[in-house]
């Protein structure tokens, strides 16, 4: 077992910023994708469209699974790893941060549910195939190499990643949540929380950087969410904890380290009381599986 989760780029797949394959026996062999890297995460996003077909996965600890007509997202820094693929077809599309749209990054990382597979009709899977097909088409050197040619292979990503963020929010998120201040609010939170939450661990410091108090952070994060700010830094804290314990031979104290805390004993109390297993206990547990 290594010292770190390894995390794969984009750079030893191609020179762009995006990449786009088709899934199938015939013009890909779809396995390589997903189960050639064994565990780890990757630093882009990767949306698939599955037409037909069975997948499998694990991401950060949960089994997902697709059957058939099927979109699904994994995102940066989630510990992932193909289990099983058969005979699937589709469109597997990788692409780095700074090309994915603000609203559309914003709508993936800021999400406050879980991003699970979504089965979808054959109707609708045939639209995203078929912009996937048009961006595939236009995925080439003289088209990448022109402003124009770039301009029309970026509009074409947009749509595709688009029609992900739509589907998503129209299946996944209640029309009445609406895009009230505070569901923003929760949004900006739980983003800063993902970016800072090996440095910054007290809900007064996150509020301190939205400009508002402490109480209204707690207040409005519950109102949306159903937990309390604290809540949520932990959450984060656990699962990358989780990640570093089982993917990883770094020991405790070391992962207590990893994740900003010079106290490693006050980690391991944090880390039992929200787990109901000593950081031990759960390596051990989850190593054994």
């Amino acid at each position: 077992m290594k010292q770190t989760i390894p995390t794969y780029d984009l750079n030893g797949i191609t020179h762009h910023k995006f990449h786009i394959k088709r899934m199938d026996q015939r013009t890909y062999n779809a396995q390589d994708i997903l189960m050639d890297k064994g565990i780890h995460r990757d630093s882009h996003y990767i949306f698939t469209c599955m037409e037909s077909g069975h997948v499998r996965m694990m991401v950060d600890f949960k089994t997902v699974e697709s059957r058939d007509s099927t979109i699904f997202c994994v995102l940066p820094g989630q510990v992932h790893q193909g289990i099983l693929m058969k005979e699937v077809c589709g469109w597997f599309v990788a692409v780095k941060a700074e090309l994915v749209p603000d609203i559309i990054r914003s709508f993936f990382d800021e999400s406050l549910g879980e991003i699970l597979p979504l089965s979808l009709s054959k109707k609708l899977i045939k639209k995203i195939s078929t912009t996937a097909d048009m961006l595939h088409a236009s995925y080439t050197n003289e088209m990448l190499s022109t402003k124009e040619g770039f301009l029309v292979v970026q509009s074409l990503l947009n749509a595709f990643l688009g029609m992900f963020a739509l589907t998503y929010s129209q299946n996944t998120i209640s029309p009445a949540s609406g895009e009230s201040r505070a569901l923003q609010l929760s949004r900006a939170f739980r983003i800063l929380v993902r970016k800072n939450f090996k440095t910054m661990k007290s809900p007064s410091e996150y509020a301190e950087v939205l400009h508002i108090t402490r109480g209204y952070l707690t207040e409005t994060v519950r109102e949306i969410t159903g937990k309390p700010a604290q809540h949520w830094i932990h959450q984060e804290i656990l699962i990358e904890a989780k990640r570093l314990l089982v993917f990883t031979n770094l020991s405790v104290k070391e992962v207590a380290y990893e994740l900003g805390y010079s106290d490693h004993t006050y980690f391991s109390r944090l880390f039992s009381k929200l787990e109901e297993l000593s950081p031990s206990e759960f390596r051990n547990l989850h190593q054994q599986a």
